[in-house]
């Protein structure tokens, strides 16, 4: 019997206000982490109407301009005229960071020098083979389109444009393959004085078409372009802005479950970031290895606890290696431990700033170590499959 289905993703600009929040929690982040490889970071950022709120912890003995950083992600964002709302010079920066508890710190950075895990909790890695990069094909386009939003604003391609902005896509599945896409929803700030019109074909023609696959370009497709008729309040005006509220944007677009840790503002000790990177990093190597065509990780840590608590996989029927052997080949082969993610990942490097604009997997070009396949030939190997 046939399957038919429709799945749906989202994306969102750099400009939408969660997503400055995520940039300038990892913005500030990478300026500690390049200084001090041992702080402990966790920061959170609020916009709203005129005030950006930096919140959180830190376990660190360097100064970190708050307001200097938060400042040049939003000039560098766009937002640099008071007509869009939000201004990067007028915004009132405020510095709310304490110390991190030292309750916390002394279950992370133990009296035997191993590293716990910075908090308990549950996360998710994931790959499939719709995409040449392993991601779900509806989030895959759903973030090419926002990044060419920004792309074709910031060069003037169409110059209307302001930093704010959604993407949707709706994907035609038949028995678990992707072979359409059914339906497009784009919501674009724009300059108030531009016709809806003249929106709709500048994003059809100048951002969705040029990023589809040729393939799945159609006349049956639906495009929903500023479904309500009008964008021109956006930003940290029109909605508040806060780190970690774009969840499923960062990851794998609903595709999979999600552990419900967010990312941003995050250093590396703690695994609801660090441990969702290495079970994508794994998710990829198996699948690039051949042993399934879909896989789901589940990772589960206690605060304090140098190894996790549980491991399950899921091959979605579409494996014939038990999901036990699979578990057993990852114990193998993988150091779970805090420091063995931080060491095989080279995750004390300032990166994530990038990580925060248009999803933390699937861009194999940014210097993401997760998104390596260098452990196939091993995984190859564990399971007798012959290599071509």
């Amino acid at each position: 019997m046939t399957r038919e289905y429709i799945f749906t993703s989202e994306s969102v600009t750099e400009g939408h206000p969660d997503k400055m929040a995520d940039q300038i929690s990892d913005a500030i982040l990478d300026y500690i982490i390049a200084r001090d490889k041992n702080a402990r970071v966790a920061c959170e950022t609020v916009l709203t109407t005129g005030i950006c709120l930096i919140a959180g912890e830190l376990k660190t003995d360097i100064y970190a301009p708050m307001q200097d950083i938060a400042r040049e992600v939003i000039r560098e964002i766009g937002y640099t005229d008071a007509s869009f709302g939000f201004d990067y010079r007028s915004a009132g920066i405020l510095n709310a960071i304490g110390e991190q508890s030292i309750d916390i710190n002394q279950g992370v950075d133990k009296r035997n020098g191993e590293l716990g895990a910075g908090d308990q909790g549950l996360m998710f890695g994931y790959a499939c083979d719709e995409t040449p990069e392993l991601m779900p094909l509806a989030i895959s386009l759903a973030h090419k389109i926002t990044a060419k939003l920004s792309e074709v604003r910031k060069n003037e391609t169409v110059p209307f444009l302001r930093p704010d902005g959604k993407a949707q896509v709706s994907v035609k599945y038949i028995d678990g393959k992707p072979v359409a896409i059914d339906t497009i929803v784009v919501s674009a700030q724009h300059d108030e004085n531009i016709s809806q019109e003249v929106l709709r074909d500048a994003i059809i023609t100048e951002v969705i078409k040029e990023v589809l696959p040729k393939e799945f370009i159609s006349d049956d497709i639906t495009y929903h372009i500023n479904p309500t008729g009008r964008f021109v309040i956006g930003g940290p005006q029109g909605d508040a802005g806060l780190t970690g509220r774009k969840i499923i944007v960062d990851t794998y677009g609903g595709s999979c479950p999600h552990g419900g840790g967010a990312f941003s503002g995050k250093d590396p000790t703690k695994v609801d970031r660090s441990g969702a990177y290495m079970a994508r990093y794994i998710a990829k190597n198996l699948v690039s290895a051949g042993v399934s065509k879909r896989l789901t990780i589940q990772l589960a840590y206690a605060i304090g606890v140098v190894e996790p608590i549980s491991i399950m996989v899921d091959t979605h029927g579409e494996s014939s290696i038990d999901n036990l052997n699979i578990v057993r080949c990852i114990k193998e082969l993988f150091d779970l431990s805090p420091a063995g993610i931080i060491k095989e990942l080279d995750l004390l490097r300032p990166i994530y700033k990038k990580t925060a604009s248009y999803g933390h997997f699937g861009r194999e070009d940014m210097g993401f170590f997760w998104e390596r396949v260098n452990r196939v030939d091993e995984i190859k190997s564990y399971f007798d499959i012959e290599k071509k």
